[in-house]
């Protein structure tokens, strides 16, 4: 599991982790637990290109189907091909194995994503 005080996150409940150019991109345990069981996971091509705060993806669940927003505009460079395998690793390893996409990002863009206390404070310390 990463360090989660050092991840970005959206209100959307995806995390980021940057390394260099690279972030890895996926949706926070607290919303794995909203969700309920994932059971399908639809992503990007990798070599596409996505836009910041545009739906990228989909997450289906047994409760509702969820949309993936792209935290920053840049090109899918991988896709987690396991978790499309098999969606529950979503549910069981949200900050580990159960990433979704990494993204090239251009530059510093991140967007106006949260620290760990800023989206703790938006799910009411339930994250």
């Amino acid at each position: 599991m990463a360090d989660l005080t050092t991840l970005h996150y959206t209100a959307e409940h995806e995390w980021i982790a940057v390394d260099g150019d690279v972030a890895t991109i996926g949706i926070t345990d607290y919303a794995a637990q909203q969700l309920g069981d994932v059971v399908f996971v639809e992503l990007p091509s990798p070599g596409s290109t996505v836009t910041a705060g545009q739906v990228c993806g989909e997450i289906e669940s047994t409760k509702s189907v969820g949309e993936l927003y792209a935290p920053a505009s840049g090109e899918v460079v991988e896709v987690n091909e396991d978790v499309v395998a098999d969606p529950s690793v979503v549910n069981t390893d949200a900050f580990g194995s159960g990433w979704l996409i990494k993204l090239r990002i251009d530059g510093a863009s991140l967007g106006d994503t949260l620290d760990r206390a800023g989206y703790l404070a938006l799910t009411g310390g339930d994250a």
